[in-house]
């Protein structure tokens, strides 16, 4: 009966939403609704939104008002993150029709036998603490990498962080059935999985609707590493707490896992750490950087900081800074800290002021540049395999090494979707790594 209906969708934020994402546009095709590009023309365009900076949650306007300019009668969907958080907020916005909370967005295809324009949205989202049973998710289909989520919601209570609030307890995908999804990517012939979730070191806890852990992190991924047919498993991000040693000498001895961690770090500072609720300091963090490049000398390591935190007085940065500085580190990811309602941080005391906040986060991600750089330039004459990405880039064609480093080549559509061995050559302006095919 949908067989005319064209449905787009767009996603803010990180790879469980795309991996999600991903699942509920199949909902739609499986009832004979055609997927467009969010760029097209569509009767329903679904925004997966995300809560974790100030930014994301503007950008939903935006978004709203594009789709509106390509069809104005389009019936427009709000799910995500945001959704659950501030949904009237949501509904609210001009053009909006319809908002699903976290366990609602699964099921939205039960919620538009009517396509008729509202003049407010509708709100359809439960009371977080229902937020308890597990949805399995992956992408395909979408970029040449596959998202596999194996966990959801989050235990911990960072003082800065909007996401138990959003998305619920810490849960787990069984073992089971993140095996045979994994299995079901691997048939559809794409060659690298990114496992994610919101804290995924968590793995196992309420696996089957119980708080106790039925399996580790390490047994996931022993288990995943026997899965016939997937080249290569990438781990998104990972606590350092939760990043044990045994884990890391099995990814260095692993044939399918990637010598590549992202590892969140948030503050150089101790006293900072403390206020933010971490579970581990400084001392920790540097222990799983000095394991990770004692086995594997050639691993990249990403890093999530936070700047500008309550508190965060010129010595503490530049603590952080020098800190970064000087730790064998690959790149950074940078976040301006804003305040978001409902969490310890807003009520605390030593804020800091935002032209001070967008100077040292300008400082750091000069310093992210210079630290990727430097890593590629290690990597220079090694010999590396390259998994080649989809995209024609103005006339060139990315990929990735196992340990990260995007390289560039002439473009070739038939090296889309294929792994190649070549030899790094050298370091282009844009900080791209050309190579030889071997």
């Amino acid at each position: 009966m949908n067989s005319n209906k064209k449905v787009a969708f767009y996603t803010l934020g990180c790879k469980l939403n795309f991996s999600e994402t991903s699942t509920i546009a199949r909902s739609f095709e499986k009832e004979n609704f055609e997927r467009v590009a969010y760029t097209n023309k569509a009767d329903i365009y679904v925004i997966n939104t995300c809560s974790v900076t100030e930014n994301a949650d503007k950008r939903f306007k935006t978004i709203v008002k594009n789709a509106l300019k390509q069809n104005e009668d389009a019936f427009i969907i709000g799910i995500g993150c945001y959704a659950q958080l501030k949904p009237e907020a949501l509904a609210n916005v001009n053009g909006v029709d319809l908002v699903l909370g976290a366990t609602e967005k699964f099921k939205v295809t039960s919620y538009i036998n009517d396509l008729t324009k509202n003049d407010i949205g509708k709100v359809h989202s439960c009371d977080i603490s229902e937020a308890n049973n597990y949805e399995s998710s992956f992408s395909f289909g979408d970029r040449t990498r596959a998202f596999l989520k194996v966990q959801d919601g989050c235990d911990y209570k960072c003082t800065y962080c909007t996401i138990p609030l959003a998305r619920g307890i810490s849960r787990s995908d069984t073992l089971e059935n993140v095996l045979k999804n994994a299995k079901e990517i691997s048939d559809k012939n794409i060659k690298e999985i990114v496992l994610t979730g919101v804290n995924i070191g968590d793995y196992g806890k309420g696996e089957f609707g119980n708080k106790k852990h039925e399996h580790t992190f390490l047994e996931l991924i022993k288990n995943l590493d026997q899965v016939e047919g997937i080249n290569r498993i990438r781990i998104s991000s990972i606590e350092p707490n939760l990043l044990k040693n045994e884990t890391i000498e099995f990814v260095s001895k692993s044939e399918s896992f990637v010598p590549h961690f992202h590892i969140p770090l948030q503050s150089g500072s101790d006293d900072l750490l403390k206020k933010m609720k971490r579970r581990y300091l400084r001392k920790t963090y540097t222990e799983r950087v000095s394991k990770i490049k004692e086995v594997m000398p050639n691993a990249c390591i990403g890093v999530d900081v936070i700047i500008g935190f309550p508190g965060e007085t010129d010595e503490k940065f530049i603590k952080t800074y020098n800190y970064l500085s000087e730790l064998d580190i690959s790149y950074l990811h940078v976040f301006t800290y804003s305040e978001r309602p409902n969490t310890e941080a807003v009520e605390m005391e030593g804020i800091v002021p935002i032209n001070i906040r967008k100077k040292r986060s300008k400082m750091l991600r000069g310093l992210s540049v210079k630290k990727r750089r430097a890593f590629y330039e290690t990597q220079i004459g090694n010999t590396l395999e390259v998994l080649f990405e989809s995209e024609n880039k103005e006339g060139y064609i990315n990929g990735f090494t196992q340990n990260y480093v995007k390289i560039k080549t002439p473009w070739n559509p038939d090296l889309v979707n294929t792994i190649h061995t070549v030899k790094l050559l050298e370091i282009d302006d844009d900080g791209l790594v050309r190579v030889e095919f071997l």
